[in-house]
């Protein structure tokens, strides 16, 4: 049964920031989203404002508000902010105790783990909530190197990688799955961020809670129990922040852990400088195809689209320009689709092309 849950996510719903709440408003998972707070969009529908496509979802100023908009006390207070130094504002853990006063649980994201919080433990026990850190890792003990088991994986891997963080590759990788399983191929999703884990991704784990080191070991190992348990056609793994990003490393782990045979590379064409970090300029789309296919031995085989701050007219003529400049199929899978995308992935591997023919016949 899904859980009720309030976001909060003051400020910064629907900006990059706020990408936690946008995931999750977009595709809940295993939650029913009653209301996001965000006091500077008070009054507005949460999927409106997101993709101007009503859902339903309000956006209250408070959290006494958030709570009278829904039909029952929501079970889960998530923070749905992703700020660049990832600690709570003095503000922002008031808020967190008034929902523990309200009864909800606190589902944190954020690096600053707050079971380790002396006062938020305390209140939490006070109040009689439950406090999750999804970014918290397991025991070191359990932690594993790299085995070089993938190597011998024949199952076809792909990830989505970007030329940024926060650009939407969690986004663009959910629908590419969402389409591939309604061609009938059975699928397997690797998580590596905190929101694919608050959607419920059954295999995953926050990546950047871990030294590089094993978390290459521990990516390698995930891929290998899903297809393990799942015995999938494609596994779809997430991307995280950008190789050729300057603060970044977890793009280098993922093509290290999960060996991917082909790339797709998400872009946002307006955003000239990185997200965060405004004084570094954005990655030439040529460049980042380059350094992907030369450091992950891979291939980038279609090129998605952020549309962030893009008519329509600009969204089609960025993609005809860039199909005529790089001769890949390019596309925005939350205006357009993800049938290109998916056309490539099957042209690019032969057994799953022998599987649609299957399929087909």
């Amino acid at each position: 049964m899904k859980k009720q849950a309030i976001i909060y996510c003051e400020h910064q719903f629907g900006s990059m920031d706020g990408k936690t709440a946008n995931g999750l408003v977009r595709e809940p998972g295993n939650y029913v989203i009653t209301a996001v707070i965000d006091s500077t969009k008070s009054g507005q529908d949460a999927g409106e404002h997101l993709d101007n496509r009503k859902n339903g979802i309000p956006i209250c100023g408070t959290l006494t508000e958030a709570i009278s908009c829904s039909d029952q006390r929501p079970e889960d207070f998530i923070l749905g902010i992703a700020p660049a130094d990832a600690f709570l504002k003095e503000s922002e853990r008031q808020v967190i105790i008034e929902a523990m006063k309200a009864g909800m649980n606190i589902i944190n994201p954020l690096q600053e783990f707050l079971t380790d919080d002396k006062e938020m433990v305390t209140m939490a026990g006070r109040y009689g909530v439950h406090i999750r850190d999804i970014r918290k890792p397991k025991p070191k003990k359990e932690w594993k190197l790299f085995s070089g088991k993938i190597l011998d994986l024949a199952t076809p891997v792909i990830t989505v990688l970007g030329t940024d963080g926060a650009c939407g590759k969690r986004t663009t990788a959910v629908e590419v799955e969402k389409a591939l399983k309604k061609r009938g191929y059975k699928t397997a999703f690797i998580a590596t961020g905190q929101t694919g884990l608050l959607q419920g991704a059954a295999y995953g784990f926050a990546m950047d809670a871990f030294p590089l080191q094993y978390l290459i070991g521990e990516l390698e190992s995930e891929i290998l129990r899903a297809n393990e348990i799942e015995q999938p056609d494609i596994i779809i793994v997430e991307g995280q922040g950008a190789l050729s990003h300057p603060a970044y490393a977890s793009s280098c782990g993922i093509l290290k852990g999960a060996k991917p045979q082909a790339v797709i590379l998400q872009h946002p064409p307006k955003r000239k400088v990185l997200g965060d970090f405004p004084f570094a300029d954005m990655p030439d789309v040529q460049s980042e195809i380059n350094l992907i296919e030369h450091y992950g031995q891979t291939e980038v085989i279609a090129i998605t689209l952020n549309h962030e701050n893009m008519t329509d007219e600009e969204i089609f003529s960025t993609i005809a320009e860039y199909e005529q400049i790089y001769q890949l199929p390019v596309t925005d899978v939350l205006k357009l689709g993800c049938d290109k995308v998916v056309d490539a992935i099957i042209d690019f591997f032969p057994s799953l092309k022998g599987k649609q023919e299957a399929v087909l016949s």
